[in-house]
């Protein structure tokens, strides 16, 4: 068992690192401020073949595997929450879903550009009233035989990058005596689907630089070919999304329990009172080594999980991982406020940011207490 990262991995990492300190560190409290999508970030990240990190090379992916793409996800965590999620919700959300039920040709029109960093992708399951629960959904998607067309109408809540994405993969009932057995997944184009339509973007606590959107949709039509996958396969597709999709949560919580834990730790050990720095004071010192140990367990969890992604199920690895790395990144961002004391909670400094991102890690994706309920249910209780 070697818990190093291979050398491939470093490498990405090493490099991702070197331009979140170059370009993201200097504008992230910015775009934070002006709830801005900082699109050139996305287009750098494409440059670098970041944007399709878990998709394959066929389809214009770089190939990676889930463990890699989890370390790229951390370190945009490090700088950006807002950034990471937007990032994360693209891969995970958007684009993976396609490679796994899509067709040859749904995957050469749509999964290439956006695994290559040409488009941007976003997942619309939440309905307003459904929350985590896909039985409930009520957007429906009827079909129309002589047009050979699925007829789209709904409104869905809390949909990251929706205002941005050329592509959002919706889910929507196709047979409602079927109950979560009739639920199906759709490929709509924001941009030239008549009838989808961005109605609200959410103001939101924190990850303010990543658009959240209400949208709705009034008899959206769609050629029968934009069905992914078959009928009915809905509900199976959200809950294998789900298990990438916690992965990189939980990779998102790391990055942000290290980004505060690290800026606490220069400030204590910068920060002088009594003629010495407050890092050698047992309070202090005692906090960070908490949140180190913290971050750390978090990484482990985090890192198996993606590990076994590719090979394994993995549902009860990546809810863990989820629920750990989501309540410590809350918890660390906390205390490095704390270490910070007034300067914590002021925007100069990066705490403050952390730990508005954090809270959000405890709800997307399912909540903290959804996680229990998967686990438990995985434990057979």
């Amino acid at each position: 068992m070697d818990f190093e990262l291979p050398a491939e991995h470093r490498m990405i990492r090493d490099t991702v690192r070197e331009f979140c300190e170059s370009e993201i560190r200097p504008i992230a409290q910015a775009v934070e401020d002006d709830r801005r999508f900082p699109a050139e970030v996305f287009d750098t990240l494409a440059e670098l073949d970041m944007m399709g990190i878990p998709i394959s090379e066929e389809h214009g992916g770089l190939g990676g595997d889930q463990l890699m793409y989890a370390v790229v996800t951390e370190e945009l965590g490090r700088v950006s929450g807002g950034i990471g999620l937007s990032f994360a919700a693209h891969t995970s959300l958007g684009a993976k879903p396609i490679e796994l039920f899509g067709t040859d040709a749904q995957k050469q029109e749509w999964l290439r550009p956006l695994a290559a960093g040409e488009a941007l992708g976003a997942w619309a399951l939440t309905d307003p009233g459904s929350g985590f629960d896909a039985s409930s959904i009520e957007t429906t998607a009827e079909y129309d035989a002589d047009a050979d067309e699925y007829v789209l109408n709904g409104t869905k809540r809390f949909i990251t990058n929706a205002n941005v994405a050329d592509s959002v993969l919706v889910t929507a009932v196709t047979d409602p005596e079927a109950g979560s057995d009739g639920i199906s997944t759709f490929i709509v184009d924001p941009d030239s689907d008549d009838g989808f339509e961005v109605t609200a973007a959410v103001e939101k606590m924190g990850c303010n630089c990543s658009p959240t959107c209400e949208v709705t949709l009034d008899d959206v039509r769609l050629p029968a070919d934009r069905l992914l996958g078959e009928e009915g396969e809905g509900r199976t597709q959200a809950m294998k999304t789900m298990d990438c999709g916690r992965i990189s949560i939980a990779a998102l919580s790391v990055g942000l329990a290290q980004g505060a834990y690290e800026a606490a730790k220069e400030y204590a050990c910068e920060r002088e009172q009594f003629g010495k720095p407050i890092a050698k004071f047992d309070a202090i010192r005692d906090k960070l080594v908490h949140m180190h140990r913290q971050t750390e367990r978090a990484r482990l969890l985090t890192h198996r999980a993606a590990t076994r992604y590719d090979a394994d199920d993995v549902t009860r690895a990546s809810a863990l991982a989820k629920l750990d790395a989501s309540e410590a990144a809350r918890e660390v961002a906390e205390e490095a406020v704390q270490t910070l004391g007034g300067y914590g909670y002021t925007t100069d400094f990066a705490p403050q940011r952390f730990y508005r991102d954090a809270k959000l890690m405890e709800i997307d994706g399912g909540t903290s207490e959804i996680q229990r309920a998967v686990i438990g249910r995985e434990l057979g209780l």
